[in-house]
């Protein structure tokens, strides 16, 4: 694929967000995260020289990676993975623009004593399993609200800035869309939350449609 058919190709994908977020709102903005754990460093700079700046990674090894070949670039990371509790000191050290998965009260207390530590702070989104699957991580959509509340009051290195998940492994639009329906509903009543992370390659446009105004988009911004 040349460059110029590559510009048109992600072209083609901002119109299907705009799309999807104006039959929201005039007023819905969405930002586009390219997920590039199966990209190399080349394949990102030729999506940043058409425009693209955010960028995420589910591996702490290769956020580090790449962060620092791409270094001279002003890119923004992003850390979409799970988080063992012996990358934390890791994680600290890429310092991402925002950590999406924060799945528990045990990690986020684990993470916000070695922030302080450091001397630090990370914004983060919590991270809710509105699927209710095991495959999934997160806290439960019936503890999302008290869980978010006890970070924000108990773990002062922690900005939370809203929540994420990921919609449900269906084929049915309906039970999906549900999933989404429900994080959603959970992220407007949280106070100081201003982002709800939602949202990938196969089902954007339907979560920017129940209110997503981050998805993470992989294999479609990538062509792969």
């Amino acid at each position: 694929m040349t460059q110029l058919q590559y510009k048109l190709h992600i072209d083609s994908i901002i119109e299907r967000v705009e799309k999807a977020r104006l039959s929201v709102s005039a007023h819905h903005i969405v930002k586009i995260v390219a997920v590039s754990k199966y990209s190399t460093s080349d394949e990102i700079k030729a999506l940043y020289e058409i425009g693209q700046r955010a960028f995420g990674e589910n591996k702490v090894q290769d956020l580090e990676k790449k962060a620092e070949e791409l270094d001279a670039l002003p890119l923004e990371w992003h850390f979409i993975g799970n988080l063992q509790k012996n990358k934390i000191n890791h994680l600290i050290k890429a310092n991402p623009f925002l950590f999406h998965s924060l799945d528990s009260l045990e990690l986020a207390l684990e993470l916000d004593k070695r922030l302080e530590s450091n001397g630090v702070t990370m914004d983060a989104l919590l991270q809710i399993n509105s699927a209710y699957e095991e495959s999934k991580s997160g806290v439960l959509p019936e503890n999302a609200t008290d869980t978010y509340n006890e970070i924000r009051s108990t773990c002062k290195h922690i900005n939370l800035k809203g929540v994420m998940s990921i919609g449900a492994h269906s084929e049915y639009r309906e039970i999906i869309q549900k999933s989404f329906e429900t994080t959603h509903k959970i992220y407007t009543e949280l106070e100081g939350a201003t982002i709800c992370s939602m949202g990938m390659s196969g089902d954007f446009e339907l979560a920017i449609k129940c209110g997503s105004n981050m998805v993470r988009l992989g294999s479609l911004m990538f062509n792969k």
